[in-house]
């Protein structure tokens, strides 16, 4: 969906409403979604099973992710990283494990519990390479050309704005730097009354 029928006012709306769902799942995705999530969800979508079996339980619980960014190539070690949406850090933890500790892993999420979550989560993990910050996705605190590759995991399509977020993605990424997303995606466009609803949005 895009905002070409939103107003601010209705913009915000939908934030606040994925903000209140995003919320609950940083306590555990079971239950929000109608596909696998948590360990199950990363095992399906091809995560290497040696690094699900490394990752502590937190760092899978509340994992929702829609595919595996990282099989869209490489990351390589002293790579700085960006997770556009990172929730709860599950993609963090396997992109700093590809860049070592020569490397930066940076997360941004526009919820507050997801990136208290994420954080915490990282710092179980032994994870010191990293920085997390609540941010709107449309526009990113990060200087231009700053970024080897931004990956993301079911986040854009949230975003009202779409087309900002790519035009920030571009902007932070390197020359030559990569975007490597997974996400959903609609086959045809919704009736004006479910592209207005925050609800929709949200689910």
């Amino acid at each position: 969906m895009s905002a070409k029928h939103l107003s601010p006012e209705d913009c915000e709306k939908i934030r606040e409403a994925i903000r209140g769902k995003y919320s609950g799942v940083s306590c555990s995705a079971a239950g929000f979604f109608r596909y696998p999530t948590g360990r199950e969800g990363a095992e399906k979508l091809g995560y290497d099973p040696a690094v699900i079996s490394q990752a502590h339980a937190g760092l899978l619980q509340s994992f929702c992710g829609v595919g595996n960014p990282f099989s869209l190539g490489i990351v390589t070690s002293g790579d700085r990283v960006l997770d556009f949406g990172c929730g709860a850090g599950f993609d963090m933890y396997v992109a700093a494990r590809l860049v070592g500790k020569h490397g930066l892993v940076c997360g941004i999420d526009l919820t507050d519990s997801m990136a208290h979550q994420a954080r915490e989560n990282l710092c179980r993990a032994a994870i010191d390479h990293f920085e997390i910050q609540v941010a709107n996705g449309e526009t990113i605190p990060y200087q231009n050309d700053f970024f080897d590759v931004v990956i993301s995991n079911g986040v854009i399509n949230l975003s009202p704005h779409k087309e900002k977020c790519f035009a920030e993605i571009q902007r932070v990424l390197k020359p030559g730097g990569r975007l490597q997303f997974a996400d959903v995606v609609l086959e045809k466009d919704l009736p004006d009354r479910m592209s207005l609803s925050a609800e929709s949005w949200s689910h």
